[in-house]
Formats: C-alpha cells, sequence, structure tokens
C-alpha cells in the first residue's frame, strides 16, 4: 500500500502532545497589539487545544503524526 501523504500547512500549525491532544496556537498576536489588553495578549501567547469536534478531521490529514 502506497505511503500517505502528510498536509504540510497543518503540519506547520499543530503538535501532538505525549497524551495525545492536539496543541495549536492562537491568531491575534502578530500585530495591533496596542489597544489590546495585557491579559488578551498573554492569553494568546499560551497555546490552545483543539477542540473533539475538529481533532478527527486534523488526524485524518496528519496521518503519521505531526
Amino acid at each position: 500500500m502506497p505511503k500517505l501523504k502528510s498536509s504540510k500547512s497543518v503540519k506547520k500549525r499543530v503538535r501532538f502532545t505525549k497524551s495525545g491532544k492536539i496543541k495549536h496556537w492562537k491568531a491575534g498576536r502578530r500585530h495591533l497589539l496596542g489597544h489590546k489588553a495585557s491579559k488578551r495578549k498573554r492569553q494568546l501567547g499560551r497555546p490552545g487545544f483543539v477542540s473533539k469536534a475538529d481533532e478527527s478531521a486534523i488526524r485524518l490529514l496528519l496521518p503519521y503524526g505531526a
């Protein structure tokens, strides 16, 4: 059976944790930061986790992990 291709765009955007969760980085922390609250900027710096509803779709795009 042939090898499956991994989605390169998804591979650059997510990582898998040891427990199998999918971690991603949040949008909105690149520019126009002057009017955003410090708390908001700090929370945007922390990684987010993909919801259970979207997890199966991402696993299909990354058949061998990230």
